[in-house]
């Protein structure tokens, strides 16, 4: 499903970006421009390997004990990226649901999430963004208790940070709340902001309220990968694979 997806990205797609910026300069501190975090502005795969290398050093499990960023095609699949550190399908079974209450533990963490690196143009968009005086505002999925490890993150990677100008940060309250119901209760705080002009997203269902809610804006699909729900998106929805987009 991610690499279907991936197949939307069309020639030109630069011009979307630039065309937002462009209306978020015209309107100014009218402006809102929401950004989702992970596998949008941030790809998260040098943390996903970083568990699995750990529980691999842990448990005595050699070939995971190497696991790289690489091994990661779809940051979803933890499957397929013990395949591709060498463990065979058996093997893969066999050491899945302990890999998986390993993972838990760790990845919704600030001391795991400040491994994250920023996506192509991700930082200089950001603060393209904040030059124009319009809201920036970061809707993610993350829970509060993530929130210092977040931050930090965005300083390692050069993103604007909250504080900053007029940067937000939207989280989900505890860990435990829905993705889908948080993002859409976030959309009654973004329009007390101002106006949305523009939403960042690599998930189809989150890509699709955010135009249904706010059909005037422009929302942008980042193809990298997703949770491989079966979710169409929108014909309107325009699909990028980074932020860099300067001809």
């Amino acid at each position: 499903m991610a690499s279907d997806l991936k197949t939307r990205v069309r020639e030109g797609w630069q011009s979307t970006l630039r065309s937002i910026l462009d209306e978020a300069r015209s309107l100014g501190s009218q402006a809102v421009l929401a950004f989702d975090l992970d596998s949008t502005l941030f790809d998260n795969r040098p943390r996903q390997a970083r568990i699995l290398r750990e529980f691999g050093l842990a448990r005595a499990v050699e070939k995971l004990g190497a696991c790289e960023p690489h091994h990661w095609e779809s940051g979803f699949d933890m499957r397929g990226a013990m395949r591709r550190c060498g463990l065979t399908e058996e093997e893969v079974e066999s050491h899945f649901p302990s890999v998986r209450a390993f993972w838990l533990e760790r990845f919704f963490t600030n001391e795991y999430c400040v491994d994250d690196v920023a996506t192509q143009g991700a930082a200089a968009f950001t603060h393209a963004v904040v030059a124009t005086g319009a809201h920036l505002a970061y809707v993610t999925g993350r829970h509060e208790g993530m929130r210092a490890g977040t931050v930090e993150c965005m300083r390692r990677n050069g993103l604007a940070v909250p504080g900053e100008g007029r940067v937000h940060l939207l989280m989900k309250p505890s860990e435990r709340d829905n993705d889908d119901a948080f993002k859409r209760e976030a959309h009654a705080r973004l329009g007390e902001l101002g106006r949305v002009i523009a939403a960042f997203d690599n998930e189809p269902t989150h890509a699709n309220d955010y135009l249904r809610r706010f059909p005037q804006a422009k929302v942008v699909h980042l193809a990298t990968d997703h949770s491989g729900r079966p979710v169409v998106l929108l014909d309107e929805i325009v699909s990028v694979p980074h932020f860099s987009h300067e001809p």
